[in-house]
């Protein structure tokens, strides 16, 4: 097998499939390897719907050899060590391989280990997670009979800024039509300090909130999980606040508070994957130390990291890979053709689609500045203010969006 590649990409996900399909559009000659040890590519934003009962989990999912891009080599391994003072790789299976440019795009670790109990109760019983299996989810949301529905949400960073919220309001949506609304507290406890980042969004899902009568504690971080006792233990800061309150039996042990549940929707903590954490390319907080702008590793010149791996602050969705990887692809092909960076930049900018119910959905556009930016091309689908819930950015949702990753993004055109 051949081990050195001009260009090794760490990652099939959505990251490394746009970035190297847009490299060989832009240049064929390019010799571009991707190392991705998955048999399946899944397109996680639809997970959500999943969750809540209205998209088939069988459509999220591809075979990674019919999303590959056909110039590209797919070595079918995992990444295990990182040598970048030598430009090498190495492999579980096939061990080292050596590169002029290195693009890293393996996505995050859910790290159940960080949250005592998390491991034995996650996607058992009431206990589920989008993130990890949104079948279940489903069948814990349907089969809920009332009591308290504990929906939580992680410290920074963890992938896509809405998910935590957005199954919350799906799911009482359901409760709703199951008639069990009257006998159901929804609590949403969180460990930020307000709803959203960007102002506009946040009036309005304050408005939602408000409308759906749900209980939000600010500054309830998840510690700990009892399972069989149905029970969630969180640290409380002492700037907590809430917001709706209601009666809630709540438990205090140590410097705990625990609050008893009869379905919990939870994040597992993000990290990046273990062999990033121990390489040298991560910042302090062990996240991928990038330029926010160029996406050029601080330190290595020869790397570039892309997706939820790098330590940019924006939120960790498919939409900022799709303004990111441009920005990589525009520095690489200068890099080998001119031995400079093009003049492109990254602006920080991601987006969050809530949605606030079935058939309803606000679409949160921001950059690093977390100025609310909204897509001008959204005008043409009769959509003036996406910071107000529509039933047409459902549509986009559900249709057109998973439309344009499979035929578009992946395939590195630009959309």
């Amino acid at each position: 097998m051949k081990t050195h590649y001009q260009i090794l990409v760490i990652g099939g996900g959505t990251a490394g499939l746009m970035t190297a399909s847009s490299l060989l559009k832009k240049n064929p000659m390019l010799e571009v390897a991707i190392i991705e040890p998955s048999e399946n590519h899944w397109y996680q934003p639809a997970w959500t719907l999943v969750g809540a009962g209205t998209y088939d989990y069988n459509k999220t999912k591809r075979p990674m050899a019919s999303v590959m891009p056909k110039k590209a080599k797919w070595i079918k391994d995992a990444v295990v060590f990182l040598d970048p003072e030598n430009n090498t790789v190495k492999a579980a299976v096939n061990g080292n391989f050596t590169y002029d440019y290195l693009i890293v795009a393996p996505g995050l670790k859910l790290d159940t280990t960080l949250v005592e109990g998390l491991a034995e109760a996650i996607d058992k019983g009431v206990v589920c997670s989008n993130y990890t299996n949104p079948n279940h989810t489903w069948d814990v949301i349907k089969n809920f009979k009332g009591g308290v529905a504990l929906f939580t949400q992680p410290p920074k960073p963890y992938k896509c800024g809405g998910a935590p919220q957005k199954i919350m309001y799906l799911a009482d949506d359901h409760f709703k039509k199951a008639h069990i609304k009257s006998k159901t507290k929804v609590v949403f406890a969180t460990s930020g300090d307000s709803i959203f980042s960007v102002p506009e969004i946040a009036k309005t899902l304050m408005k939602v909130i408000d409308r759906k009568k749900i209980n939000i504690k600010f500054s309830w971080e998840l510690k700990k999980i009892e399972g069989q006792k149905q029970m969630a233990w969180f640290i409380v800061s002492p700037e907590a606040k809430e917001h709706n309150p209601i009666t809630l039996d709540t438990i205090k042990k140590d410097n705990l508070v625990g609050i008893k549940y009869d379905m919990l929707h939870l994040v597992p903590p993000n990290t990046a994957p273990d062999f990033i954490k121990n390489s040298p390319l991560v910042d302090d907080t062990k996240w991928m130390d990038v330029d926010p702008y160029t996406l050029q590793h601080k330190k290595y010149a020869n790397i570039f990291g892309l997706g939820d791996v790098t330590n940019v602050p924006t939120s960790k969705t498919g939409a900022a890979i799709r303004k990111q990887a441009p920005v990589v692809v525009a520095n690489i092909i200068n890099l080998v053709e001119l031995q400079k960076l093009s003049s492109k930049k990254y602006d920080g900018y991601s987006s969050c689609p809530f949605v606030t119910g079935y058939g309803k959905m606000v679409l949160a556009e921001f950059d690093y500045t977390k100025k609310f930016t909204p897509d001008p091309k959204l005008k043409q689908m009769l959509i003036f203010d996406s910071s107000k819930e529509h039933w047409r950015l459902w549509l986009l949702k559900k249709y057109m969006l998973p439309y344009l990753y499979w035929n578009k993004m992946l395939k590195g055109k630009n959309v």
